[in-house]
């Protein structure tokens, strides 16, 4: 059975940083593509950052873009995403997500993609 743990999350002043850390067993990271999301209170879901199996190329929204980093250890099972210049519309509650073995994606995530998600994590930002 494959499970994704959330970890790292808590309260930041704008312009603070935090780390998300995801830590996955029942699979092999390696061969999953990887993604965050989040979602604040009564809006959609948003795919905010992917990493691909190789781990070579990673993919953003525009609204994270230059301030979010995703990286993955396969050698720990496990990925992050390091938060910096945070601001109050970054509060949410995030989300890891696997995608099914064998899928390469190249693109911001999409949720449907990805069939494997943890409980999630607060985030909260202060102005």
């Amino acid at each position: 059975q494959v499970q994704l743990v959330e970890s790292g999350g808590g309260s930041v002043q704008a312009g603070g940083s935090l780390r998300l850390s995801c830590t996955v067993s029942g699979t092999t990271t390696s061969s999953h593509s990887m993604a965050w999301f989040r979602q604040a209170p009564g809006k959609e879901r948003e795919g905010v950052a992917g990493i691909p199996p190789g781990g070579l190329a990673t993919y953003y929204s525009d609204s994270v873009k230059g301030r979010f980093t995703i990286s993955r250890d396969n050698a720990k099972n496990t990925m992050s995403l390091q938060m910096n210049s945070l601001k109050p519309e970054d509060a949410a509650m995030y989300y890891c997500a696997a995608s099914a073995p064998d899928r390469w994606y190249f693109q911001p995530p999409r949720s449907g993609d990805y069939p494997y998600w943890g409980q999630g994590i607060q985030v909260t930002v202060s102005s």
